[in-house]
């Protein structure tokens, strides 16, 4: 997983989603409408983006690192890209860090056909199996994760290529949402928890594909339900659709995040929008921890949904007390530190006016690292405010995603390091809450999180990893691997 790529806020304090994939089969301009669907996505991976096309028998390829309108800048580009059958990815790097090399969609011709891959999520065995596969003969061209699954299907003994698809995820741990293209046929999956989502649409005869419902309303596209965890969607090139569930019924864990930050707030997820789960968070996080105040503000622009409930349930009003610069250009252009660390203060600007003598609440998504957070509340203090307190729209992030989220190690977590007094000390903070865990359950539409039984992927605040961790656990104590790998399952 790399942690320095520079697409990071200022220094890092930031989580971050890192892919997201959309496919689509039997429309006339495949290309295009990929194109369109990956520029909704655009927030879920701003590093590099690819988009394969297939006409019935070729495959056509274009990748580059920027994003999807530097990348996909005009109708030449589209012209280069033929067929009914297209699947593109936007991604930032976790797993194998950047580089063309590794943007997605991946391509392999193997003996009894190519085929394209594009994955969302993190694969938490991959070092142990490219280790394994290496020993056997196995080149890889990349250092991507999902390279691995590719070489596990060129390798498995199985006859036809759905098969060997399922021998090799069968092998597979951790996160994954995959778009598997063929010349005849596309097959969408989900990993058996359905940690990382997808869903499906429909677009006239066309079948669509996507990481969220948001890239389905931008290309005209009827929603049509959710992938299941586990489960294997075959398209044929003539339309025909068939479900196969290879790897048994598990109880599904969602990652939670996307619904406090990750998704688009226009989105909808497990039938509920995204828009109006961050406003009942805001909701549980006024009732849970009140504050005397005159304005509560949002940090933009993801603390605003949440900020909008607060105020609601509080009664104090809400206001634009920051005020957020959309023509920033991004961090890793600027060469010198100092000029990374003025990055805050170049995106965001305090509303002087509104806020001198205020007791303001400052409403944000969740707390990494901290220094963003330090950053914004002598902002505020420099603006004149009267007190400051920190709402967070989510519980404290104390431990790492092995999942597909690009988050610092353990020990940079600022949660994991001190406890909320320490926390507000260090960012100079009158105070500072978090939503509980329950509370963000409830926000969720659940009476609380059942410990015995959680409902979704929730790791980085609970430490309650759905999965094993074999290269984790390999990479901190080789000699106890088996043992713990046990005491994991």
């Amino acid at each position: 997983m790399n942690l320095t790529h520079p697409f990071f806020d200022a220094d890092g304090d930031k989580l971050r989603e890192e892919c997201g994939i959309f496919g689509v089969i039997g429309a006339k301009d495949a290309a295009s409408i990929t194109a369109l669907g990956l520029h909704a996505l655009q927030h879920r991976g701003q590093e590099a983006c690819g988009i394969v096309s297939v006409d019935g028998a070729d495959f056509y390829a274009r990748r580059g690192i920027g994003h999807v309108a530097q990348v996909f800048s005009g109708p030449a580009m589209f012209a280069e890209l033929p067929g009914t059958m297209a699947s593109g990815h936007v991604r930032y790097s976790t797993t194998g860090g950047q580089g063309l090399r590794n943007v997605q969609p991946l391509h392999a011709d193997l003996a009894r056909g190519a085929f394209s891959i594009a994955h969302n999520g993190n694969i938490s065995n991959a070092m142990a199996l490219k280790r394994e596969l290496v020993n056997k003969g196995s080149i890889f061209q990349s250092t991507s994760d999902t390279e691995v699954i590719i070489h596990l299907i060129a390798t498995s003994r199985y006859p036809t290529l759905l098969d060997k698809f399922v021998d090799a995820l069968r092998m597979v741990e951790g996160a994954y949402s995959l778009i598997c293209t063929t010349p005849k046929r596309m097959v969408a999956c989900r990993d058996p928890l359905g940690i990382r989502p997808l869903v499906m649409g429909k677009m006239g005869d066309a079948t669509i594909f996507a990481s969220e419902t948001v890239a389905l309303d931008v290309i005209g596209a009827d929603f049509v339900r959710e992938v299941e965890p586990g489960e294997i969607v075959e398209v044929r090139i003539d339309g025909r659709v068939t479900s196969h569930r290879p790897f048994g019924n598990h109880a599904a864990r969602p990652c939670i995040f996307e619904h406090v930050y990750f998704s688009r707030p226009d989105s909808v997820t497990g039938d509920r929008s995204i828009y109006e789960v961050r406003k009942q968070i805001g909701v549980e996080l006024a009732k849970e921890t009140p504050v005397e105040a005159d304005l509560v503000i949002p940090v933009p622009d993801s603390g605003v949904p949440a900020a909008i409930g607060y105020a609601q349930q509080s009664g104090i009003p809400f206001e634009l007390g920051i005020i957020r610069s959309h023509y920033v250009g991004r961090t890793f252009i600027q060469p010198e530190d100092g000029a990374r660390h003025a990055d805050v203060k170049r995106k965001h600007n305090a509303n002087r006016a509104l806020v001198a003598g205020k007791r303001i609440v400052l409403i944000d998504d969740s707390i990494v690292r901290g220094t963003t957070s330090l950053k914004i509340v002598q902002m505020m203090r420099d603006a004149g405010a009267a007190e400051v307190h920190m709402r967070v729209a989510s519980p404290p992030t104390n431990n790492s995603c092995f999942y597909g989220v690009d988050t610092p190690e353990r020990s940079k977590l600022l949660a994991a390091r001190m406890d909320i007094q320490g926390m507000a000390e260090f960012i100079h903070a009158d105070s500072l809450a978090f939503v509980s865990i329950d509370g963000l359950y409830r926000a969720v539409g659940e009476a609380k999180r059942d410990a015995a039984k959680p409902s979704y992927c929730d790791a980085c605040f609970t430490g309650d990893y759905p999965t094993r961790l074999t290269d984790l656990i390999e990479k901190e104590s080789p000699d106890q691997l088996s043992l713990a790998v046990d005491e994991l399952t």
